[in-house]
């Protein structure tokens, strides 16, 4: 049969049924260029590199600008700092205590793509591992010492609050350790609370100071509580590079305060909150507004004697306390090195040694009486 008896038309211009090779020509095959191979292999190893610095952790800490708390406010519904057994007075304006967030190390890893992106930062600080955290130390050693630092501060501030106040209470001394080779080696012993010191009871130590020092080198009699016995040793204290005479022992505190003094804060750890804790105690335990409702922030360890030391990552914490709205920064002199060059727009740095020169400077700042003779960090 035809296609026309079909009824169906015939296609137009109808392929040639060609079989493989037979009735047309190929194309001759061209050599494969080798820089093609080359720019093939060049970016699949780029695509894993870059894959890698994504994946892969580096060894190094990237610090940034944390939260600020105000220590006369609130978190989370609960007040930060109260006082029940003795009168307080709420407060107004801030005293900010300000953070640091901490990413890489044990607790967390970062990429080479995270440091390098914040090493273009000039908010944030890049620092290798070694430089924040002792070898070999564990997330849950970390947690566990920045806990320990947070408590500890807290009663630190407590008690140089109640010392700037007049207020007394009682301090405990213990013997954390003995160092290598030092005068009370095999002598005092790790838990040992110290009690006398030539028969002259151990109040704090300033009097265990006071009395090292007058006696300019020669042997003293400690007296020690060990296991519920009285225990004497004779012990000749060891002159120090800077001059005083140490017994070469490590102190641990235990106070017991005439009221309970109770701040109440999570997931913040370290001791750097102390000065703010104490100031915020101060305010809260004397009538009126020590700031007059304006915006404080600061940063500082702090002892039981009111001397304030050094913080890490001032720089960024003086970036939050911008970001949070504070136009006052209180600095420990210990730390102006660090503050010169990144104070952001806007912010006063005061400078302070002492809890009492951070309360004069809020209260100078405040009454709005001239306060630019207030000391601030300076190059040199």
């Amino acid at each position: 049969m035809s296609q026309a008896d079909t009824g169906i038309p015939a296609p137009e211009n109808p392929l040639p049924n060609y079989l493989p090779g037979e009735g047309r020509s190929q194309a001759p095959q061209r050599p494969r260029d080798g820089r093609f191979t080359a720019m093939a292999v060049s970016g699949l190893l780029a695509l894993a590199l870059g894959l890698l610095a994504v994946v892969l952790p580096a060894p190094y800490v990237i610090e940034s600008a944390g939260p600020t708390l105000n220590t006369l406010g609130s978190e989370d519904g609960k007040q930060i700092i109260s006082v029940s057994g003795h009168e307080s007075y709420p407060a107004k304006g801030q005293l900010d205590l300000v953070t640091v967030y901490l990413n890489g190390g044990p607790q967390n890893q970062v990429s080479l793509f995270d440091v390098y992106r914040s090493w273009l930062d000039p908010k944030q600080a890049v620092y290798p591992v070694e430089l924040i955290y002792p070898p070999s130390v564990t997330k849950d050693q970390i947690s566990s010492q920045n806990a320990a630092d947070m408590s500890s501060s807290q009663d630190l501030a407590t008690a140089a609050a109640l010392s700037q106040l007049g207020i007394k209470y009682q301090q405990q001394l213990f013997v954390d350790s003995t160092m290598a080779d030092s005068a009370s080696t095999g002598k005092l012993q790790a838990g040992d609370e110290l009690q006398t010191i030539n028969g002259k009871p151990i109040v704090d130590q300033a009097t265990l100071q006071q009395e090292l020092a007058a006696g300019k080198g020669t042997a003293v009699t400690i007296g020690v509580l060990r296991k519920g016995a009285t225990v004497k040793a004779t012990i000749t204290p060891q002159k120090s590079s800077d001059g005083r005479y140490l017994l070469g022992i490590l102190l641990n505190y235990k106070y017991t305060f005439p009221f309970q003094v109770k701040i109440a804060l999570e997931n913040v750890g370290g001791p750097s909150a102390g000065m703010m804790f104490a100031l915020g105690i101060i305010d809260t335990l004397t009538p009126g507004d020590l700031t007059d409702g304006q915006h404080f922030a600061g940063t500082g360890t702090i002892d039981a004697a009111g001397n304030v030391g050094a913080i890490g990552g001032i720089p960024q914490k003086m970036i939050g306390a911008k970001s949070a709205g504070a136009t006052v920064f209180l600095a420990p002199s210990s730390n102006c090195d660090e503050v010169v060059g990144h104070v952001p727009d806007g912010l006063r740095v005061v400078k302070v040694d002492t809890l009492k020169q951070a309360y004069d400077a809020v209260s100078l700042i405040a009454s709005g009486k001239d306060s630019s003779a207030l000391p601030t960090c300076t190059k040199g």
